[in-house]
């Protein structure tokens, strides 16, 4: 299979995973935007045309928001993006602080795949809030959203000087800093 249709077939598969759910924001957008926006920050902006990276983008979020399993995804896709997506994937049996902590703890430690999704990631989310800020969601909480995504990415420096800067950028405009 080309690296096209593979692409199309991981987008596809991410469609059908994600087709019920919406975005928090206001407009309710269809929540696959999110995992495209993610592959296409990689692709468009931080120069990334490792296939494998783009598919965990499209991906990084059905084992953690959907039925789809780990081992799933290796059948379809193969080992290499099952491992990059467990690595940016949360435990949701965990409360919401610890796995907010373990993010933290976690970024240093990820291969230089799993940081590029990271990374991308962040990115989108941190743009989407100063978009659109989600339904009930107080100034004060984005603005402790952008204080915990500082210190994750804090722990991804060095990844991708073009994501990087981009999101030091988002980071002054917030006032947020070490």
């Amino acid at each position: 299979m080309s690296e096209v249709a593979l692409l199309l077939e991981t987008t596809h598969f991410a469609a059908e995973k994600h087709k019920t759910q919406r975005r928090k924001d206001v407009e309710k957008t269809p929540y696959i935007n999110h995992p495209i926006g993610v592959a296409r920050i990689l692709s468009h902006e931080a120069g990334i045309s490792d296939i494998t990276v783009l598919q965990a983008a499209l991906l990084h979020d059905t084992v953690e928001d959907t039925d789809t399993t780990f081992q799933e995804i290796e059948e379809k896709f193969g080992l290499e993006v099952r491992k990059i997506v467990e690595e940016v994937t949360d435990d949701k049996s965990l409360p919401r602080l610890v796995r907010k902590r373990l993010q933290i703890q976690h970024a240093p430690h990820c291969s230089h795949k799993a940081k590029l999704v990271k990374l991308a990631d962040k990115l989108y989310n941190l743009r989407d809030l100063n978009r659109s800020t989600p339904n009930g969601w107080s100034a004060q909480r984005v603005q402790e959203y952008f204080q915990w995504a500082f210190l994750v990415v804090k722990g991804l420096r060095g990844t991708n000087p073009a994501m990087e800067q981009s999101l030091e950028q988002l980071f002054i405009q917030k006032g947020v800093t070490a």
